[in-house]
């Protein structure tokens, strides 16, 4: 599964909306499901679509403190593999089969990147919206442990009571947008080396 986290003025219901908008049409079909700050948006291949095999791709949009967090399912792809190997043996057994199944590699190819094409319509509407996987003003704060005062970032020592507040900013992993202390070399949400 893959997480993304957009921090920022973004919504469930402004992915989920975006989302309907760029896939429910041609061969797939496009559902949304759930509450406003919590809504599944599922993507799959029309029943009886002339052209490609079966996929289907789920994804979880969940609102969190200053932002959304995305979670993109492991998509169904046996159907398209299936038709990507029809089409193999059939060209196989006859070279001039690969024109009739132009359509079917078409719709295969569009089916494989489809992840892609969801976090692309996700990026177009964080960008819209001008949230980002960096961490906003609101979170870019640290609560002093002796007295418990929240602190603007770059600050070295408590505003309120003076103690030294060190390098324990937080900050975000630049893939993901998970939010990381600064003494961590790798992201917990997706593995990358920060």
């Amino acid at each position: 599964m893959e997480r993304r986290i957009f921090h920022g003025n973004i919504t469930p219901t402004d992915v989920a909306q975006a989302l309907l908008a760029e896939f429910n049409r041609g061969n797939l079909r496009t559902q949304m499901f759930g509450e406003s700050d919590n809504l599944i948006v599922q993507i799959s291949t029309r029943q009886g679509s002339m052209s490609g095999g079966q996929t289907a791709l789920t994804i979880n949009i969940q609102q969190v403190e200053d932002g959304i967090m995305l979670q993109i399912g492991k998509r169904q792809w046996l159907g398209t593999a299936a038709s990507l190997g029809q089409t193999a043996f059939a060209v196989l057994r006859n070279p001039f089969n690969l024109i009739g199944r132009l359509d079917d590699i078409a719709q295969d190819v569009e089916n494989l990147s489809l992840t892609e094409k969801v976090l692309q319509v996700v990026g177009n509407v964080a960008r819209a919206t001008n949230a980002s996987q960096q961490l906003s003003d609101r979170l870019n704060r640290l609560t002093c442990e002796f007295c418990g005062t929240a602190n603007p970032v770059g600050e070295p020592n408590c505003v309120a009571c003076g103690a030294p507040l060190g390098n324990a900013q937080p900050t975000t992993c630049s893939q993901c947008g998970f939010v990381v202390s600064r003494e961590e070399t790798k992201c917990p949400n997706c593995g990358n080396m920060l």
